[in-house]
């Protein structure tokens, strides 16, 4: 039987009904009857949703999992708030679903992530959480047309590969390391500073910026030594670095190695202070360095989620879902879950290739505040704010570029 009209599917069900009506009601199996028919003579997707997978990629193991698994509870948190509401696209019902993905903090390991991301039909992903990560995994991406949103990453190289795929949602080291050097410069008076970077993409490029800058601002460079991100003993190259009386001690790695530096500086009696970058800046950074925290300046490429223009009514439900304070670039990650969405209901469609070219043109007002994207994929309007710690607890400064 063929039904031209979804209104004859309804009659002709009724009158079905109708028919077992009579015949069954000598039984008294009326309601049972018609709803068994009912059930079976339904269209069978009336109620049906499309479930679509957004991929995230992080370390969720190992050293830096506090801050992967903070920003997969970002991207969680958008994914079941959007689902709580419902979501439309081009009238039909989507369902979400977060595949989450561990990429250990190691490239290689990124790149049989992305691979399995692409190959689990996601539409697109929220990752990688660092630089080295993101870059390994990029050109991946960049072939089966999969948008790649870093909450995170900072090295420029990112988004300088002329791939099409890329974007973020934080300041670079191209601004991160100028405003490190500016601030050792112009605010701690320092007039050498020794620089030590843990040999990753993150790392070295952060280092090689602020080097730089500093150079450019009047500061001179004592040294630039190189460790690996796995170094948990770093008194030889502090003995040095104490011989050379640094003004200023700069660090580029993870809070994983920066907490242990930090201790070890304090054990040999060095006062120089020690800045870095938003690898060590965290919250789990006093629980690593111990006392010496307190010596410790850092960045971060993004403002403080108090006080962005939707932060407080974030945190709040942050904490409420997972019980926990929040880490590093959560609200960036939530937003990149927005972000995406946003791209599908311009796009009319949850294929990739459309969502995909709808991205640039993103015009969308996330947690973090307003987002528009560079031609490149780099976030306009970004921001780098400044940290220090006073009795373990960690303290905003200031505002330092935009």
């Amino acid at each position: 039987m063929q039904l031209s009209h979804p209104y004859a599917f309804l009659n002709a069900t009724a009158s079905v009904i109708g028919k077992l009506k009579m015949s069954f009601i000598s039984r008294g199996a009326t309601t049972v009857a018609a709803l068994m028919i009912f059930a079976a003579l339904r269209p069978i997707n009336s109620f049906s949703a499309e479930t679509i997978k957004i991929g995230f990629a992080a370390p969720l193991t190992g050293a830096l999992a506090n801050f992967g698994k903070g920003q997969q509870n970002g991207a969680l948190l958008a994914v079941e708030d959007i689902n709580k509401i419902g979501l439309m696209v081009d009238g039909k019902r989507v369902v979400l679903e977060l595949d989450s993905q561990d990429d250990a903090a190691d490239p290689r390991t990124a790149t049989q992530v992305a691979q399995r991301l692409v190959d689990d039909d996601v539409v697109a992903v929220v990752g990688h959480m660092l630089s080295g990560t993101s870059i390994a995994a990029s050109k991946i991406y960049s072939e089966a047309s999969v948008a790649e949103i870093s909450p995170s990453a900072t090295n420029p190289a990112f988004t300088t590969q002329g791939l099409k795929t890329t974007f973020r949602l934080v300041a670079t080291d191209l601004q991160q390391g100028p405003a490190l050097a500016e601030f050792a410069y112009q605010s701690l008076h320092a007039k050498t500073v020794a620089i030590v970077d843990d040999s990753t993409a993150y790392g070295k490029g952060l280092a090689d910026q602020f080097e730089k800058s500093a150079k450019a601002t009047g500061l001179t460079v004592i040294s630039h030594d190189a460790v690996n991100e796995h170094t948990t003993d770093f008194r030889a190259i502090l003995t040095t670095i104490k011989g050379e009386r640094a003004g200023v001690i700069m660090y580029a790695g993870a809070d994983a190695t920066g907490g242990p530096f930090a201790k070890q500086a304090a054990q040999l009696a060095i006062r120089s202070k020690i800045i870095g970058g938003d690898g060590i800046c965290s919250e789990k950074l006093p629980e690593l360095a111990g006392p010496a925290v307190d010596n410790v300046t850092c960045s971060e490429a993004a403002m403080p989620v108090e006080k962005l223009p939707g932060g407080s009514a974030f945190l709040a439900n942050f904490q409420k879902r997972f019980d926990e304070p929040i880490q590093l670039y959560a609200a960036q990650s939530y937003d990149a879950v927005h972000i995406i969405v946003d791209a599908m209901k311009r796009a009319k469609s949850v294929e990739r290739a459309k969502l995909l070219a709808e991205l640039p043109s993103t015009a969308y007002e996330g947690v973090i505040g307003p987002i528009k994207f560079k031609p490149n994929g780099d976030i306009q309007n970004s921001v780098v704010s400044l940290y220090s710690y006073k009795n373990g607890k960690k303290l905003f400064l200031e505002k330092l570029k935009n």
